[in-house]
């Protein structure tokens, strides 16, 4: 049986903020061995999209850097690593060094090994609403409270929020959607349990307190749609908030591309409903 470590479809299925504050045990979930040995080779060949720094992010790196240090142990370290590197080889997640810059908050620094559909260069320098401009509705919406809990953090609290997408991939690194999205024609809709993945992100949030930045974390958890049979609570969930996704967030994550597969898993399944309810 497929233990799934998170399901935020169980709660939502429309954008949210959805921060929550969590303890300092809680910050760094781990479950990788050895995330050096998945990150190191895209950041030898395409460091290019898995890596960036502006000038001046030094000592936020560092931070970071001593952050990660003081929740995992200290270990030793190329010193000639970028120190938010060798703080990223450290724990599955990506990292993120958020700055406050000409009065806006910007990415200053990242490690982007698991991207859902984006790249480090893309978003190197950008702001809080560059960042988020693909998202539909989000500076109407949510631009200015995002923007206020980022002033507003205080170096004693941590802040996490989860969202999903379905992929036809079980790759962590995912720049690139089109070469994924141009299979879904081959995908026999008896495999769609076995093709098809739900992409989980799990973010967190949390002040530098010496330099005054923000370190955004992002850890990806991927599970099948046949993990969803061993556990009918959770595939009643994820029917349900297949069916009422809203028509944004259905066009953001380009979920239209699966209805078909989706549909048939869930009524092979016991889960009838199409997605317009019918």
């Amino acid at each position: 049986m497929t233990t799934i470590r998170h399901a935020p479809y169980e709660d939502s299925a429309d954008f949210t903020i959805g921060l929550k504050p969590i303890g300092e045990a809680a910050w760094l979930e781990g479950g990788e061995a050895d995330p050096a040995a998945r990150k190191d080779p895209l950041f030898a060949t395409r460091r290019e999209i898995v890596w960036g720094e502006t000038a001046g992010s030094l000592g936020g790196q560092q931070e970071v850097l001593a952050l990660i240090e003081a929740a995992l142990g200290p270990a030793p370290h190329d010193p000639a690593l970028p120190p938010l590197y060798a703080a990223a080889r450290r724990t599955p997640d990506d990292l993120v060094l958020m700055e406050k810059q000409d009065g806006a908050w910007r990415v200053a620094a990242l490690s982007l090994c698991a991207p859902t559909f984006f790249t480090a260069r893309d978003v190197l320098g950008a702001s809080l609403a560059q960042i988020h401009g693909p998202v539909h509705g989000f500076s109407e919406r949510f631009l200015t409270r995002v923007e206020r809990i980022f002033d507003g953090l205080r170096p004693d609290l941590i802040l996490e929020r989860r969202n999903w997408n379905l992929v036809n991939s079980a790759e962590l690194h995912t720049p690139d959607p089109a070469p994924i999205r141009a299979r879904i024609g081959s995908i026999d809709p008896a495999q769609a349990g076995a093709e098809l993945f739900v992409r989980v992100e799990r973010q967190t949030l949390r002040r530098l307190p010496e330099t005054g930045g923000a370190l955004f974390t992002i850890r990806v958890w991927l599970h099948s749609l046949d993990a969803l049979r061993d556990d009918p609570a959770r595939l009643a969930a994820f029917a349900k908030a297949w069916r009422a996704a809203t028509p944004d967030f259905r066009e953001y994550k380009r979920l239209g591309l699966y209805d078909e597969l989706v549909t048939g898993f869930l009524r092979a399944h016991g889960e009838s409903h199409s997605v317009n309810g019918s």
